[in-house]
């Protein structure tokens, strides 16, 4: 299908230097100072791929292998994580029936119209960024659901693909918050490749968060609501919140906003805005600032700022 032609890697770094754990409170879209967003105060930057390869290559293995054997292509989805660290943060959740069912659900959907994300992109965020670097969470909305657009990151489409409205947004938001240039693509796989710190993505599909790697019907938005996803996505997000400490949420849109009630907001940060759709992004997105609240939050911790240029 069309998105299987980006075959793109994510990039990790050593996990940052454990601190010292404390609390911090919930913090609204409105306040804050700038925080620091370029390039000129990060340090070099470290890249690693052997997690990476490694991940994706058992994935693109298991999908190669399903596809030599019937023609259905279908991989159960518990064996698409494959993220070590996320199996031990998520213990017993893919054994749950909910999960089975929406496993069976997506291999009767194999049988059918094509499915964005390719299955070995399925997982993509979790597969990409190990749950111990986790250090700022992004919630969107809606998953692409176009020909070459969803590559299992929240908002991020493979380079030479046309910049969604929403994306385009965000990138306008960036220049005016922290200065950075409005980049030619719309890949945002570099936003996971910082020295002692990793970002992962979400995203939101209808009334539920959902992870990106949810998949849905080529041209059908929210085909795949209301079948286990949501339920998937919460857990990784209450074992964000539980587990970890001093975690940026970065909550665009209303839905996004009501998944606050699973994090706590004693531990983490959690920074609120509209969405960054052309429908809403004036109503609260644009001036929100939060690429420079969550770098000052970082700071504060001793975490380096987030290079937000691509």
């Amino acid at each position: 299908m069309a998105s299987s032609t980006s075959k793109t890697l994510i990039d990790f770094i050593h996990p940052a230097k454990r601190l010292k754990a404390s609390s911090f409170p919930a913090v609204s879209a409105a306040g804050g100072s700038r925080g620091l967003g370029s390039s000129s105060k990060s340090p070099p930057r470290i890249v690693t791929v052997a997690t990476s390869k490694r991940n994706l290559a058992v994935r693109s293995e298991k999908v190669a292998k399903a596809k030599a054997e019937g023609s259905c292509c279908h991989v159960a989805l518990n064996e698409l994580l494959v993220e070590e660290s996320w199996l031990k943060a998520l213990p017993g959740e893919l054994q749950k029936p909910y999960f089975k069912a929406l496993s069976d659900f997506l291999e009767r959907e194999s049988k059918g119209p094509l499915i964005y994300p390719p299955q070995h992109l399925v997982f993509n965020a979790l597969n990409s960024t190990p749950f111990d670097r986790v250090k700022a969470v992004i919630i969107g909305q809606d998953p692409y659901h176009g020909p070459g657009q969803a590559m299992g990151l929240s908002f991020s489409v493979p380079q030479g693909e046309k910049l969604p409205s929403s994306l385009l947004n965000i990138f306008k938001e960036l220049q005016k918050d922290v200065g950075c240039s409005i980049p030619r693509h719309g890949d945002l796989q570099k936003w996971a490749r910082q020295v002692k710190w990793n970002f992962f993505v979400t995203s939101i599909l209808i009334m539920s968060v959902v992870l990106p790697c949810n998949a849905v019907r080529s041209k059908q938005p929210n085909s795949h609501a209301k079948k286990g996803w949501e339920q998937f996505t919460d857990a990784v997000i209450q074992s964000i919140s539980q587990q970890k400490e001093g975690v940026v949420f970065l909550l665009w849109g209303r839905y996004a906003q009501e998944k606050s009630k699973l994090i706590d907001g004693n531990k983490h940060h959690i920074l609120t805005a509209a969405h960054p759709s052309g429908l809403s992004a004036h109503r609260g997105f644009f001036n929100c600032r939060h690429f420079s609240q969550a770098n000052q939050l970082l700071e504060q911790r001793g975490i380096p700022p987030i290079e937000w240029q691509l």
